[in-house]
C-alpha cells in the first residue's frame, strides 16, 4: 500500500512522510505507544439520519421489552433462579434449555451471513457498542463540553472552574445512564417488579441482583466513559474475522482509488478527485483513514461517506468517492450478488430451519416421569411384590393446567396413587409416591405397567418396568 502524498505546492505530486493513520499506524496511538484519545469531529448526512432514527428504535426496545407483557407473562424473561424462561407468549422451563443451542447458533449464523454479504453492518448500526456510545454517551459529552473542536481548545488550555463543573457533570450523567442500563438489564433476568422492590429495598435483602448492578454499571460506566473504542478494536474479534468471511464481492466501505487518486488539493493538475482534506479521518469513530484500504478497525459506520459526500457537494463532485461497494465494484465496476457461498448460506439456512421447526414441534407442553424410588428395588411380603416409584409432572404451559391419573387397566396389577388429580400452575410441578403390587406368581421375575397422564393439552403414557424375585 503506497503512502498517501502530500503536496508542498500546486502541481506538485512528490511524496513525503505520510499523515496520519497508515496501515501500520493508528490515530489513536501516538509514537511512544500511549493512547491517544479520539474526537471524532461531527457529521451529518442521510446515513447518518438513518441510523439515528434505527437507534431510537433499538433502545427503545432494549428500554421497553422487560414492560412489555405478552399473554399475561413478560415479553422477555430468563429468570435463572427459578429456571423460568419467557419468550414472546412462549413458556420454557430448564428441560427446554437444549433449544438455546438453536438460538445462539442461528444468531452467529447470521452474523457470519451479513458479514460475508454487506460487511461489518451490524457493527457501525446495529451493536449495542455502537448504539450506546454513539447515540447517547457522545451526545451527552457534546452537550457538556461542546463540539470536538471546543473539547480541544478547552484541553489544550488547561483546568479551569467552568471546564472543571462540565467534567464533573458530564461523568455524573454518564453514571446515572450507566446505573439505569444495568437495572434494565437486570429486567431481562429478574420481572421488573422485583427489580423496582430491589431497588426500594436494603442491599442485604437483595444481596445477588445488588451485586449484578454494581458490576454492570461499573462495567459500562469504564466502557462508555474511558475505553470506548478499544472495545472494537482490541476485545472484540469480530473486525478479526473478515480475512476468511470477505470476497470481493462482499459490501463494505470503501475508497475509489481509481477516481480519487492521485490526491491533490482543489486545482492541482492531474490530481483525481480526492483533494487530502483529511475529513474523512476526522470523522472516524476508530481513527483510521479509509483510503488505505479494508482494514479490521473500520465498524462499517459510513461516517466518512458522508463526510466526503458533503465535501464533494460543497466542490463540485460527483459523490461516491467514499461509498459502499465491493471490491470487484470498485475495480471493474460492477457487483455479483449469487456467488458460490450465497447458495451454500441459503442451504444452511433452509437445512437450519427444518431441524429447528421439527426440534420444536417435539416439545411437549408437560413432562411426565414415572422413576424408581431409592431403595430396595422391591419388596416381598406373603408372595406379594411391591415396586415403589416416583411420579413426576410438570406443567409447561403458560396457564394453570389440571392432570388426571389413571392406571392402564391389568388385573394382575393393584395401584396406589395419593391423588388422581393433580392441579399445577404455569412451570410447577409435583413429585408423587406410586406404589404398583402384584402376585409373584402372576408376573415371575416382573413386567410392565403403564400410567396414563391426561390433561386438555393432551396425554402422555409413562411405561415402567417391574422387577420381582
Amino acid at each position: 500500500m503506497l503512502d498517501s502524498p502530500t503536496l508542498d505546492e500546486p502541481g506538485s505530486a512528490r511524496r513525503t512522510a505520510p499523515r496520519g493513520p497508515t496501515l501500520d499506524r493508528l490515530s489513536c496511538i501516538d509514537a511512544r505507544g500511549a493512547r491517544v484519545k479520539i474526537q471524532p469531529a461531527d457529521v451529518r448526512g442521510r446515513f447518518q439520519v438513518r441510523k439515528r432514527l434505527l437507534w431510537i428504535a433499538l433502545i427503545a426496545i432494549y428500554v421497553s421489552l422487560p414492560w412489555i407483557e405478552v399473554a399475561g407473562r413478560p415479553a422477555v424473561l430468563i429468570d435463572i433462579v427459578h429456571r423460568r424462561f419467557y419468550l414472546f407468549g412462549q413458556t420454557f422451563n430448564a428441560q427446554d434449555f437444549w433449544l438455546a443451542f438453536f438460538l445462539l447458533t442461528g444468531i452467529g449464523f447470521a452474523l457470519i451471513v451479513v458479514s460475508a454479504l454487506w460487511g461489518r453492518v451490524w457493527c457501525g448500526y446495529a451493536c449495542p457498542q455502537t448504539v450506546f456510545l454513539e447515540g447517547v454517551f457522545r451526545r451527552v459529552e457534546r452537550l457538556f463540553e461542546g463540539t470536538p473542536a471546543q473539547r480541544k481548545r478547552r484541553a489544550a488550555a488547561g483546568w479551569t472552574t467552568a471546564r472543571v463543573l462540565r467534567a464533573v457533570g458530564k461523568y455524573a450523567t454518564f453514571g446515572v445512564i450507566a446505573a439505569a442500563l444495568a437495572h434494565t438489564l437486570l429486567g431481562y433476568f429478574m420481572p421488573v417488579r422485583d427489580v423496582l422492590r430491589a431497588m426500594t429495598s436494603p442491599p442485604t435483602e437483595h444481596p445477588t441482583a445488588f451485586l449484578f448492578v454494581v458490576l454492570t454499571t461499573g462495567l459500562v460506566y469504564a466502557n462508555f466513559a474511558w475505553f470506548r473504542e478499544q472495545l472494537c478494536i482490541v476485545v472484540c474479534p469480530y473486525g478479526r474475522l473478515q480475512s476468511v468471511l470477505y470476497d470481493r464481492d462482499t459490501i463494505n466501505v470503501g475508497y475509489d482509488r481509481t477516481r480519487g487518486e492521485p490526491r491533490g488539493a482543489l486545482g492541482t493538475a492531474g490530481a483525481g478527485d480526492c483533494i487530502d482534506c483529511r475529513r474523512c479521518v476526522a470523522v472516524c469513530p476508530v481513527g483510521i483513514d479509509i483510503r488505505n484500504g479494508t482494514q479490521l478497525e473500520c465498524v462499517g459506520c459510513a461516517n466518512c461517506i458522508d463526510a466526503c459526500d458533503e465535501v464533494m457537494d460543497r466542490i463540485g463532485r460527483p459523490r461516491g468517492l467514499v461509498r459502499y461497494d465491493s471490491q470487484r465494484g470498485f475495480d471493474e465496476g460492477r457487483r455479483q450478488f449469487w456467488r458460490p457461498r450465497v447458495a451454500l448460506y441459503a442451504v444452511l439456512l433452509v437445512v437450519g430451519a427444518g431441524v429447528f421447526a421439527f426440534a420444536a414441534t417435539r416439545r411437549a407442553p408437560f413432562e411426565a416421569d414415572l422413576l424408581r424410588a431409592r431403595g430396595p428395588a422391591f419388596t416381598l411380603e406373603s408372595d406379594v411384590v411391591t415396586n415403589a416409584f416416583v411420579l413426576h409432572v410438570i406443567n409447561k404451559t403458560p396457564d394453570e393446567a389440571t392432570f388426571t391419573l389413571r392406571p392402564e387397566p391389568d388385573a394382575r396389577l393393584q395401584w396406589t396413587l395419593p391423588i388422581t388429580e393433580v392441579r399445577l400452575a404455569s412451570l410447577a410441578d409435583q413429585h408423587l409416591p406410586v406404589l404398583v403390587r402384584f402376585r409373584a406368581a402372576d408376573l415371575p421375575g416382573g413386567g410392565s405397567a403403564r400410567l396414563h397422564v391426561a390433561s386438555p393439552i393432551g396425554t402422555r403414557t409413562v411405561e415402567v418396568r417391574l422387577v420381582g424375585p
